[in-house]
């Protein structure tokens, strides 16, 4: 039986996709988390199958929340679920490893389809939308700093949360209980991997994953 993650800060919405989710698949594991840091907590702790996560949550910045799940847990499908129906956000989402999108306002048949769709290994994106995003053509920069942001690791990602966050090496190193040499050595290996000089250049990607509706004041929690 599948096991389904709900990642919503709002109950009501929780209980919603909740109760989708057992309309679309019989004897679904499902569980919920209220921010992304106790989803990567959940995903850290058990195996989950699908995440639905709403890009809006208060510690997920954008699209860096759904690149932090991509990065961290490769294996696991992530369906993004939005109040927001922009299409140029739907098409970074897809850009950026989303399996399919999801608006707030669809019927309860409708999500039940996109689970059932992602879950097959297909994609969903909303009938009314598909034919605007098939002619909406991904940015070349985006897919460029998506293949980027894979080749990092989860601990080489969490470090560039913290330079985005303006943190010093020494306070990286405190904060995950590592060596002062090995942030450096994550540090210039993020350099490499996403072909930057320093710090800001650096940060100025991380932060490229916000949403206007969704600054990265606060970056990913590398506790979690």
């Amino acid at each position: 039986m599948p096991s389904i993650l709900i990642a919503d800060d709002h109950p009501l919405v929780r209980g919603a996709l909740r109760a989708a989710t057992a309309s679309a698949i019989d004897d679904a594991q499902i569980a919920e988390a209220e921010d992304l840091r106790s989803a990567i907590a959940q995903l850290e702790a058990h195996e989950v199958d699908l995440v639905l996560l709403d890009l809006h949550m208060p510690d997920s910045g954008g699209l860096a929340g759904l690149v932090a799940l991509r990065t961290q847990f490769p294996g696991v499908i992530v369906l993004v679920v939005s109040a927001q129906q922009d299409t140029a956000v739907i098409r970074r989402a897809l850009d950026f490893g989303a399996a399919g999108f999801v608006p707030k306002t669809a019927s309860p048949e409708d999500i039940a389809a996109a689970i059932r769709s992602v879950l097959a290994c297909g994609s969903w994106v909303p009938q009314g939308l598909r034919e605007e995003l098939r002619r909406r053509h991904s940015d070349p920069r985006d897919l460029a700093l998506a293949t980027k942001l894979a080749s990092l690791s989860e601990q080489q990602f969490r470090v560039l949360g913290l330079v985005a966050q303006g943190r010093l090496n020494k306070q990286i190193a405190d904060q995950l209980g590592v060596q002062l040499t090995t942030v450096k050595a994550h540090v210039s290996a993020i350099f490499d991997k996403l072909n930057v000089r320093n710090r800001t250049q650096a940060s100025m990607l991380f932060r490229d994953l916000g949403t206007a509706d969704d600054p990265l004041d606060s970056g990913i929690d590398p506790q979690t």
